[in-house]
């Protein structure tokens, strides 16, 4: 669903306005992280091409699926998933997929069904400027939808107030939490938190597939870091990131490959400490284990973004 041509005119008008003689999210990024790449789904971001909400559709996958791989696939920290049920009555049911795993697992040999999928949410970010002229509160949602010509009641509008609920939500307990509705924003939270010598890193691409396919662990499995900042992409109409940092926390580079001999590097976080999640957290149902028994681990997808401190 792409929003009518008049609506892009004018906020790219007040793009054009609000970003004269300010720095633009390229600067800002240069100005506050000379030192650190930017990663490929970042960049891919920069540049609007219009306001859209057509990453809501995906075909040949339905249910809970559907909703998991439209929706960021590791939001389901204590009460999100929750709320995703809550909202759309739906359930997860693919007890194929390695959606979460021990981090014993990960080790050279250990064979894993994952699903890589493409998603066509190519929502942009806009400035910072451009950004607080528009509103980003749930009592405000009637004048947000309104403004990007989303109708009350469809598919988009729902992912919208999903997306707002869940920014909205507490964090759970040792998380802070932060959504970045501008790039300027991530950076200032994550340099609020790590510093300005960091990394900034993503999973690599993968053969893109609407079915799990099953991958298997290579050598040189690498312990990335024990404290991190991960940014989710949410679904909104510009570019809206989930950002946290959660204690007790440490990440990998882990080696895949493919059936099909593709390989490609992913970035995996295992939670060492899950005794304060809900008991009825998916994790716990699907590795059949309880809270605080084991750490938990899950991979971040390709439209993730994990930053952390740059090792001296």
């Amino acid at each position: 669903m792409k929003f009518p041509l008049l609506s892009i005119i004018v906020f790219l008008t007040i793009v054009l306005a609000a970003t004269h003689a300010i720095l633009s999210p390229e600067m800002y990024w240069k100005s506050k992280l000379p030192n650190t790449l930017m990663p490929e789904p970042l960049k891919d971001l920069l540049h609007p091409t219009g306001f859209s909400t057509s990453m809501l559709v995906i075909v040949g996958l339905k249910g809970i699926d559907k909703l998991l791989i439209v929706y960021p696939r590791i939001l389901y920290g204590n009460r999100i998933f929750q709320l995703l049920q809550r909202k759309t009555q739906l359930h997860y049911n693919n007890s194929n997929e390695s959606l979460f795993f021990l981090e014993k697992d990960l080790k050279a040999g250990h064979k894993m069904n994952l699903l890589f999928v493409h998603t066509s949410n190519h929502a942009s970010f806009l400035p910072r400027q451009v950004v607080k002229s528009i509103p980003f509160s749930s009592s405000k949602m009637t004048e947000i939808l309104n403004k990007f010509a989303v109708k009350p009641g469809s598919v988009a509008a729902e992912f919208m107030e999903i997306t707002m609920e869940v920014c909205e939500e507490p964090g759970m307990k040792g998380e802070e939490k932060y959504c970045a509705t501008s790039l300027e924003s991530m950076v200032d939270f994550v340099t609020l938190k790590l510093g300005n010598s960091v990394n900034a890193l993503s999973t690599g691409t993968m053969n893109q597939t609407k079915e799990l396919e099953e991958y298997t662990i290579m050598h040189r499995v690498k312990k990335v870091a024990e404290t991190q900042v991960v940014c989710h992409k949410l679904n909104y109409a510009y570019a809206v990131f989930y950002c946290h940092k959660i204690e007790n926390t440490v990440a990998y580079a882990v080696p895949l490959e493919g059936a099909d001999g593709s390989r490609m590097e992913a970035l995996s976080v295992c939670h060492r400490d899950t005794s304060h999640w809900d008991s009825n957290h998916l994790a716990f149902q699907l590795l059949k284990v309880k809270p605080g028994s084991v750490p938990v681990c899950h991979f971040l997808y390709q439209n993730t973004v994990m930053w952390v401190p740059k090792q001296n």
